[in-house]
C-alpha cells in the first residue's frame, strides 16, 4: 500500500526534475548560442534570428527547408564568406526566432516577414535568393513580390506543390502523421526527454538515444539511423546548436504550424506567376524525376535545370560544391561584384553559357554535359 501511495509522489518528483532540467538547459542554450547571430524585430513586434557571414560582395539570402533552421546553411555560409555577404535566418516559430505566430506559415506570409527583417537589419538589395525544399516556395514568392530587389534565384530541390495535399491526397496521411508525432514531442520536450535524447545523440555517446529508439521498435531505430545519416553531413561544430533546437518545445510547435499550413501553401503556389525578371537555376537530385520544360517555364521565364547525380533531397549537404558552383555561376551571370573569383564547376558553366530558350526547349545536352563532368 505504501508503495502504491508513493508512486504518484515519485512521478511528480520526476516530472518536476524534468521541468527544471529543461528550464536550466534552455537558459544555458540561449546564453551559449544566440550571440552567434542577432535578433531583429519586425513590424508585428516579433523577432527573427539571423546569422551573417562575410561583409563584401553580393548579398546571398538562404531559406531553409520546412523543418530546418539557419544552421542548415552553415557550411555554405562559411565557404562563401570570402566572396559575398551571406544571410541565413530562422523562420518564425523555429530556432531562435519568436515562438508564437498568429499568421499562417505560408510562403506569402513568410516572404513578407523576411522582407521586413532585411529592411530592419539594414541589409540592402539586390539579393541572390537560395531556397531548399519548402524554402524554394518562399524564395519564389519573395522574387514575385519584390522583383526589383532580386538579382537571381537558386532552387535546391524545391518542394513540388503537385506532390502534396490537397493536390495529392495520398500525401495527406504523411502530413497528418507528422503533425501527430510532433504534437507528442511538445510535452516530451517540456519535461526534458527531448533534451535528454538530443543531447545524447549529438553531444554524448548516443547510448541513451539508441536505448530509447530500440524501445520504440524498428521504426524508432530507422528514424535514428536516418537522422544520424543526415547529421553526419553537417559540420560537427553546429551539432550542439541543433541539439538545442531539438530540445526546445517551441521548435516542435513551430514545425506543427508549418506542416498544418502545407495545404494552404500548395494552393497558394499551384498557379503562382513565374519569376519574370530574374534568372533561376534549379537543382534536381538524381533520385527525383527531372522537371519538364513546361514546368520549368512555370517556375521562371529563364529557368535552367541541373541534375545532381550524387545527391538525394539534401543536395547542399550531399554535394555542397555543386550548390556553391551554381551560386557562383549566378553571380557571374549577373555581373555581380565579388572580392575573390571562385570558379564554378564545368557543368554549371555549360548551363549558364547556353541560351535560355534553347535550354528550356531541350535540356538533354546540358544534362549530358553534367554527366560527363561528373
Amino acid at each position: 500500500m505504501r508503495l502504491l501511495l508513493g508512486l504518484p509522489a515519485l512521478l511528480c518528483l520526476l516530472l518536476a526534475v524534468g521541468i527544471l532540467y529543461q528550464y536550466a538547459g534552455g537558459l544555458r542554450d540561449r546564453l551559449r548560442f544566440i550571440r552567434q547571430g542577432r535578433r531583429v524585430k519586425i513590424a508585428n513586434g516579433k523577432w527573427l534570428y539571423l546569422c551573417e557571414r562575410g561583409s563584401d560582395g553580393p548579398t546571398i539570402i538562404f531559406e531553409a527547408g520546412i523543418g530546418a533552421t539557419s544552421q542548415n546553411w552553415h557550411g555554405l555560409q562559411e565557404d562563401l564568406a570570402g566572396v559575398a555577404r551571406t544571410v541565413a535566418y530562422d523562420r518564425g516559430g523555429l530556432g531562435w526566432s519568436s515562438s508564437q505566430w498568429t499568421t499562417e506559415r505560408t510562403p506569402s506570409n513568410i516572404a513578407l516577414e523576411l522582407h521586413q527583417m532585411l529592411r530592419a537589419a539594414r541589409i540592402d538589395p539586390p539579393y541572390l535568393m537560395v531556397g531548399h525544399s519548402f524554402g524554394g516556395l518562399v524564395v519564389r514568392r519573395f522574387a514575385a513580390e519584390y522583383p526589383d530587389e532580386v538579382s537571381g534565384v537558386v532552387l535546391v530541390d524545391p518542394m513540388r506543390p503537385e506532390e502534396w495535399p490537397p493536390l495529392n491526397e495520398d500525401a495527406r496521411k504523411l502530413v497528418d502523421r507528422g503533425v501527430r508525432l510532433l504534437g507528442i514531442a511538445v510535452p516530451l520536450a517540456w519535461f526534458g526527454l527531448a533534451r535528454l535524447i538530443a543531447t545524447s545523440m549529438l553531444c554524448r555517446s548516443g547510448s541513451i538515444a539508441r536505448t530509447v529508439s530500440r524501445s520504440a521498435g524498428d521504426g524508432g531505430e530507422h528514424v535514428l539511423d536516418r537522422l544520424t545519416s543526415e547529421l553526419n553531413k553537417m559540420p560537427r561544430e553546429i551539432w550542439p546548436v541543433v541539439a538545442a533546437h531539438w530540445s526546445n518545445p517551441h521548435f516542435y510547435r513551430g514545425m506543427v504550424a508549418h506542416l498544418k499550413a502545407v495545404p494552404a501553401s500548395v494552393l497558394e503556389m499551384e498557379n503562382a506567376a513565374p519569376i519574370e525578371d530574374a534568372p533561376v537555376m534549379l537543382l534536381t537530385p538524381h533520385s527525383a524525376e527531372p522537371l519538364s520544360a513546361d514546368t520549368l517555364r512555370r517556375v521562371g521565364a529563364n529557368t535552367q535545370q541541373i541534375i545532381a547525380h550524387s545527391s538525394g533531397h539534401w543536395i547542399h549537404l550531399d554535394e555542397p560544391e555543386l550548390v556553391r558552383g551554381a551560386i557562383q555561376a549566378m553571380i557571374e551571370q549577373n555581373g555581380l561584384h565579388t572580392n575573390t573569383r571562385m570558379s564554378a564547376p564545368a557543368e554549371i558553366a555549360v548551363a549558364v553559357a547556353s541560351d535560355a530558350d534553347e535550354f528550356l526547349d531541350g535540356n538533354a545536352g546540358v544534362a549530358a554535359g553534367f554527366a560527363a563532368g561528373a
